[in-house]
């Protein structure tokens, strides 16, 4: 592949995953299978390592999916909560084995786990008594359910037995029985109300409702299966799993301690079998490494342990009929193509569409016709992928299914550049769909964080004619009076509305920069450039050699951004934005260290530690002044070593003469 290539691919895969997750964990209707999901994050992780100019530091692959409702009050969690990386065949399951043993010897053991298909939750007890229910959200904060959670009689609301300790955090599944699934769902239908898809969006979206009273009327259950404590009480993960159970949390019963991979296999091979028999769902099986220690020293990648690894059973497949192709228009003008299909029952949930990608998709690898008998396969989820024709069944003079030529929103004639696969519609500034795209951008959590303005108000707006810009939002306020005269917009709800828009004028400058939508420009880049450049103007009349001098800011960036900073059009909404008050300029805070005792030095933290955690190290390093790097390199000053730390790590800085010390040598150097 091409660098220009690889760069289109990774831009198109990287907007297409995002949406993907947004669908999963905002909407609760997913619009790709597990699988395909997988693969193609898979690909994209791939080819930002083979490129790594073109890779976006805000990209999924570095983040953990999952968003946060403005429903519920936003908690922060104390641990992270990430995500675990997928494989679906035994090979990588092997190259996962061959990755531990290389970091911390052939002595280890794995504890096998049942995946369920629920909804993450972390649980907070103080002195024996919950305190606090937390979703995933986006891994670093979630969404506080507390009151919700409590309805759920598998959860103790208070422990009577067991040595625990006065704080901890224990984390598990929430989910609904199968019975429980289907006798509610019934229940809906004769009520004249939709039916969800499966018990996984059943628990979702029960856990999201605001009324706990409501709650408790739909059986949900929990499994729990790691514990989180400010010092370490137990050395395995499996001690800790007794320990939990013993102070009356529910654990499932079918974990297993195996002594080597081979073990694993013949656990995921019983239950793929045995999975039917069940009375709720499972997509896998979770294998993590036992030895907490071992853990830590394993550590984690931004999105996922480096300890754990989560295998997906096999996709179910069905054949139905293709009854057309319809055609979607995204923020970034790249039209994708969407298969609808006779419905079809599978894997139980039924069926009704696929993402076809692109034209090649459509007429290379399936060529497709009208009418076509289709074979589907699901990975866990709704919409599942083609991954075949039935020509048997083809009916005779069907006609092939082209792509089509021109944007099915505003009619421009599309375009696809050489060696890419998207086609795109370059109409930004007159197409609908990007139009309204951009401006909801704009009012998202990770930007303006806009209450009371959603994705559906502003494409409300945008057909009558109030807004057609982002600047626009800040005048809506002198539309009051026309906005009242509209359907389902009542006095508070256009309150609530304006409101939000004026306390979004608070949002720092960062925010307000990825607000902006320019290309490449993620939250994290944006961070970086805000602190960087300080203000816009520093921002809009800096040259390439000064914008590739910031942190993490390559040549594709910079260049993207000295193209957005040339339009006047951009220029002009600038200007209006600044005249409403927006923040465009970064505030200047003045930060307190212990001591700079440390400055220039740079340090690696690895292995178990009997006083400190390996972050309370890293905080007495960095107040001190010193930086925490990720790798072993001849410009590293120190490597901390605790117990336990990885053979590798400790060959390598033994090698390069890294000066070796532990935590008490560490202190003494800060004088304590």
């Amino acid at each position: 592949m091409s660098p220009s290539e690889a760069k289109n691919r990774i831009a198109s895969l990287g907007a297409e995953l995002k949406q993907h997750s947004y669908s999963y964990y905002v909407l609760a209707m997913p619009t790709i299978s597990d699988f395909d999901f997988d693969k193609k994050l898979e690909e994209l992780g791939r080819l930002e390592k083979e490129f790594p100019e073109f890779a976006d530091p805000d990209s999924i692959t570095q983040k953990v999916d999952g968003y946060i409702t403005k429903e519920f009050i936003t908690i922060k969690h104390k641990w992270p909560m990430l995500s675990l990386g997928n494989t679906y065949n035994e090979q990588e399951l092997l190259d996962f084995d061959q990755r531990i043993k290389k970091a911390i010897g052939d002595s280890f053991e794995y504890v096998c786990e049942l995946k369920f298909d629920g909804l993450s939750m972390s649980l907070t007890y103080e002195d024996g008594k919950l305190v606090r229910a937390v979703t995933r959200g986006d891994g670093i904060q979630g969404d506080d359910v507390t009151m919700n959670v409590r309805t759920i009689n598998t959860i103790p609301k208070r422990l009577h037995t067991g040595s625990y300790p006065d704080h901890f955090e224990i984390r598990g599944e929430v989910f609904m029985h199968l019975k429980a699934f289907e006798r509610l769902n019934t229940e809906r239908i004769e009520n004249g109300e939709l039916p969800y898809a499966n018990p996984r969006n059943f628990a979702s979206g029960t856990i999201k409702m605001q009324d706990s009273a409501e709650v408790a009327k739909r059986p949900l259950d929990c499994f729990l299966y790691f514990l989180y404590t400010d010092r370490s009480l137990f050395k395995t993960h499996w001690e800790s799993l007794e320990a939990v159970k013993s102070w009356g949390f529910h654990v499932n019963e079918h974990s297993r301690l195996c002594s080597d991979i081979n073990g694993v296999f013949a656990f995921i091979k019983e239950w793929d079998k045995r999975r039917f028999d069940l009375s709720y769902d499972i997509d896998g099986i979770v294998i993590k490494v036992n030895s907490l220690g071992q853990q830590e020293e394993l550590g984690f990648t931004a999105k996922s342990p480096r300890w754990a690894i989560a295998y997906k059973f096999k996709a179910e497949q069905a054949e139905t009929e293709l009854l057309s192709v319809s055609y979607q228009v995204g923020r970034t003008g790249a039209v994708t193509p969407v298969a609808n299909l006779r419905p079809v029952f599978l894997a139980g949930t039924t069926v009704k569409r696929a993402t076809l990608h692109n034209a090649d998709e459509i007429e290379v690898r399936l060529k497709l016709h009208e009418g076509d008998w289709v074979y589907v396969e699901k990975g866990g989820e709704i919409i599942p992928k083609i991954t075949g024709v039935n020509l048997d069944k083809r009916k005779t003079g069907a006609a092939a299914i082209s792509y089509i030529t021109h944007c099915p929103a505003c009619g421009t004639l599309l375009e696809r550049k050489e060696g890419e696969a998207a086609f795109y519609c370059l109409n930004d500034e007159g197409c609908p769909p990007q139009i309204v795209g951009k401006m909801q951008h704009f009012i998202d959590r990770k930007a303006m964080n806009i209450d009371g303005l959603g994705d559906e108000t502003i494409e409300t707006l945008y057909q009558k004619g109030f807004i057609s810009h982002i600047s626009d939002i800040y005048s809506l306020k002198d539309h009051s009076d026309d906005l009242k005269k509209m359907d389902r917009f009542g006095e508070k709800s256009i309150t609530n509305m304006l409101d939000g828009i004026e306390k979004s004028k608070e949002m720092p400058f960062d925010k307000v920069l990825f607000g902006l939508g320019i290309r490449y420009v993620g939250a994290t880049v944006a961070k970086k450039l805000a602190v960087h450049f300080k203000n816009i103007d520093s921002l809009a009349s800096a040259s390439l050699e000064e914008l590739t001098t910031a942190e993490e800011i390559g040549e594709r960036i910079a260049l993207s951004i000295m193209e957005y900073f040339a339009n006047e059009g951009h220029k002009a909404e600038i200007a209006k934005l600044m005249a409403q008050g927006l923040q465009f300029a970064s505030e200047e805070k003045e930060v307190t260290l212990a001591s700079n005792t440390l400055a220039g030095q740079t340090f690696i933290i690895s292995g178990v530690f009997e006083k400190y955690s390996r972050d309370e190290l890293k905080d007495i390093i960095e107040q001190n002044g010193g930086k925490i790097v990720s790798s072993i390199s001849a410009k590293l000053n120190y490597l901390v070593a605790g117990e336990n730390m990885g053979p590798a790590k400790l060959e390598k800085a033994q090698k390069l003469n890294i000066p070796i010390i532990n935590d008490d040598q560490l202190l003494e150097m800060i004088g304590g």
